[in-house]
């Protein structure tokens, strides 16, 4: 299927305020576009190459490797340090000071000076500092339960427990991926111009990509000096079933908010995916098939999910509902129809949860790379260039938007304490942002302005005593407390995306929401809430490793292979 053969007119792009709403932006799912699933695309059309370059790590885990993926102009190597930590000394609070691994993705082949050099400023993260001949800066720590049961097992010649790699899914968690200049490492700016870069987050994950690779060797290595003759390896088709963990909490939450042309630029490379496949005139059967296909595994890898969150664990249940309905509609013929993916859209509004409808939108781009694998390079945002304010528009042009982009904002009874309940703001002691209640906590007159709705509001207040006349600039000029939400409504009236249409600072939010939304985009799954405030996921499960990318198939490893699931 090719663009020309679409109907582009047929199908709008949802609109914002369907979109845009914390509890449909915390259903999302990975899809096509995830930044994992980019990256592994690329390295397997370009044919990359990978090399274990260096492997000194002793009888005790202590030392360092290094894995260099070469590419068709470039190369890049993840140099990877070993320590022996004690238990009492492992935690994955970001001011930490101490890791099981760190990491460093350097640029290039790193000669015996480098190595030395990182090697004194790698393992001490925030202490250390690092160079622009590094990209990224990470740790991890291991699931000890796990790793221990891993190491025993081969060192046995067993392969370890298949329920206990299911329910856990990986031996180590990132506490920390770091790029974008992070304590001395290249700046974005640096790096943007190269094709393998130009989609978001690519060094970062080419990072976890490489880290995964280095863990499952070291469990394989320590097995081997504690078993010596009988230790074996783990079996191909279940070392892919590990992934790298990572807990992400209230650190990440408000990046979504600080960073609204990327987030709009995100949304609407989804969103035009989306309205793309809807356009299709009608499936061939391949398409229809492969979708069928992709069907099953999506219900096999919902059946693996497990949360002890109540609401994760609800809608979890509400999903498998979901496949079996959408299962038997399409059994049923629905795919048949001419412009088959929009009627099937438009069925499951009504007919599924809000989370059925979004694991939808991703498996009915899975048959059409070729409509929908040019978008993830329209993803990235310099918003570091800037966006000047316009100050030549008027005030009645500024309400007009106020009242068409925030009306959900204007909306709020913003004097009711529910309406304003809680309150950001950056911890002192930790260097973490918080989620303090505004009437029980003294936190108020630090708070960071993450509530974007309710500065609308006031913003809008006080427009009402201004002349249609009068120009942004004259106004800023008597109201400077304005000027960040002013310019953020101006951003939104260009990028239809960049807002999110909810209270950000209600009584009931869920900052989960916002973790999941960015983290499906990474292209993260089996999202594990652990409270309303952080979540533990799994990146990389089930994919090939560095060594094994010919052998990705189209249908993308986040899905269980067909062999696996029962007919």
């Amino acid at each position: 299927m090719k663009l020309d053969q679409l109907s582009p007119d047929r199908v709008a792009l949802r609109r914002p305020e369907t979109v845009m709403r914390l509890a449909r932006m915390g259903s999302f799912h990975q899809s096509r576009l995830s930044f994992m699933r980019v990256l592994l695309r690329r390295l397997k059309s370009e044919n990359w190459r990978f090399e274990r370059r260096a492997f000194e790590i002793d009888a005790k885990g202590v030392g360092y490797a290094v894995y260099t993926m070469h590419g068709p102009e470039r190369s890049y190597s993840l140099v990877a340090f070993a320590h022996d930590l004690a238990p009492e000394l492992r935690s994955d609070r970001v001011i930490a000071t101490a890791w099981d691994t760190t990491f460093t993705l350097f640029d290039g082949l790193p000669t015996a000076a480098d190595i030395e050099r990182l090697s004194r400023n790698v393992p001490l993260q925030e202490a250390g500092r690092v160079t622009s001949s590094e990209l990224t800066v990470s740790r991890a720590n291991r699931s000890v339960r796990m790793f221990d049961h891993v190491v025993d097992c081969l060192s046995r010649g067993e392969q370890p427990d298949t329920a206990l790699v299911d329910a856990v899914g990986y031996l180590m968690r990132t506490t920390a991926v770091y790029g974008s200049g992070k304590l001395g490492a290249a700046d974005r700016e640096s790096i943007c111009d190269r094709p393998e870069f130009a989609a978001p987050f690519q060094a970062e994950m080419l990072t976890v990509f490489l880290i995964r690779g280095f863990v499952l060797d070291l469990v394989e290595h320590l097995a081997a000096v504690k078993g010596g003759g009988r230790a074996v390896t783990l079996e191909p088709k279940l070392r892919r079933r590990f992934g790298i963990g990572n807990s992400t909490g209230l650190g990440m939450a408000p990046f979504l908010l600080n960073h609204p042309i990327l987030l709009n630029n995100w949304i609407a490379a989804r969103e035009t995916g989306l309205a793309r496949v809807r356009g299709v005139a009608a499936a061939t059967s391949d398409e229809i098939e492969a979708f069928r296909t992709l069907l099953r595994r999506g219900r096999r890898t919902i059946d693996e999910w497990q949360s002890e969150h109540p609401i994760q664990s609800g809608r979890i249940a509400e999903l498998k509902t979901d496949l079996a309905r959408l299962n038997g509609h399409v059994e049923g013929g629905a795919l048949v129809e001419a412009y088959p993916w929009d009627r099937l859209y438009q069925w499951a509004e009504t007919a599924l949860s809000i989370e059925g409808q979004e694991l939808l939108v991703s498996l009915m781009m899975e048959p059409y790379g070729a409509l929908i694998d040019d978008l993830p390079m329209q993803m990235s945002a310099d918003e570091n260039a800037g966006f000047r304010i316009e100050g030549g528009m008027t005030v009645a042009r500024l309400r007009s938007i106020l009242e068409e982009d925030y009306a959900w904002a204007l909306g709020i009874d913003w004097q009711s304490p529910e309406a304003q309940a809680r309150t950001w703001y950056i911890s002192a002691e930790k260097l973490e942002p918080r989620l303090g209640d505004r009437y029980s906590e003294p936190v108020a007159a630090y708070e960071q302005p993450l509530a974007p709705g309710r500065d609308a509001t006031l913003l809008y207040e006080a427009l009402k005593s201004e002349a249609d006349a009068t120009r942004v600039a004259d106004f800023l000029l008597r109201h400077p407390e304005h000027r960040h939400i002013l310019r953020r409504v101006q951003i939104a009236a260009r990028h239809p995306y960049a807002e999110i249409r909810d209270n950000t600072v209600a009584a009931d939010v869920l900052p989960i929401d916002l973790l999941r939304a960015k983290l499906s985009f990474f292209g993260a799954c089996h999202f594990d809430p652990r409270s309303d405030r952080w979540v533990r996921i799994n990146m990389f499960r089930n994919a090939p490793f560095p060594h094994e990318l010919a052998e990705m198939e189209f249908a993308g490893w986040t899905y269980p292979a067909l062999s696996e699931v029962p007919a």
